[in-house]
């Protein structure tokens, strides 16, 4: 039992030696909470703003902002996630939030993937990766599943790193109501 235990420690230090030191030491680098949430300005798309090509922070300015990053339109897990936030569109536009995603997929694709989802609200086209970098939501070359909400003042009151789709809008529903009462 001894010689197990050491086998599955020596393993663990062994990968932690080999691992990209960027990808060791990312959560040095994260966005924190309660600081300001990275600007970004991104060409997308919302088919309710069909003329509005580009989208930036200030977008959102005294609103509540969900932003969610995800690897990839039309995935399975994406799909699942996306029509989940679309399922509470109406009680986070109640709240005083919007909802954007954020992918490495391109506008045109944002543009099916919306029509065929039926999503009602925003998607941000990241080819480069340069802004899910900024939130530290980037792994080459899809962005990683992480989510933040953004109060009205454009700070980070919360993150999700790691989400996994089932159930994380209603989630992120909750957190909100929360957050709002903290910063009423």
């Amino acid at each position: 039992m001894k010689r197990q235990k050491f086998i599955k420690s020596f393993i663990l230090f062994s990968s932690i030696l080999f691992v990209k030191p960027s990808r060791l030491f990312a959560s040095l680098n994260s966005v924190r909470l309660g600081q300001k949430a990275p600007d970004f300005l991104l060409n997308g798309f919302n088919k309710s703003k069909p003329n509005q090509k580009e989208w930036s922070l200030d977008d959102f300015s005294g609103k509540w902002l969900i932003l969610y990053f995800y690897p990839k339109d039309f995935s399975s897990g994406c799909t699942l996630q996306a029509k989940a936030f679309q399922d509470n569109l109406s009680k986070f536009k109640k709240l005083n939030s919007f909802i954007v995603g954020i992918s490495a997929d391109n506008e045109e694709e944002h543009e099916s993937f919306c029509t065929s989802a039926k999503l009602g609200y925003t998607l941000l086209s990241d080819t480069t990766g340069e802004i899910s970098k900024s939130y530290d939501s980037w792994l080459d070359p899809y962005s990683k599943r992480n989510t933040f909400i953004i109060n009205p003042k454009g700070i980070v009151v919360y993150k999700w790193i790691g989400v996994r789709p089932v159930g994380h809008a209603q989630e992120v529903l909750e957190e909100l109501i929360k957050q709002k009462k903290i910063y009423a």
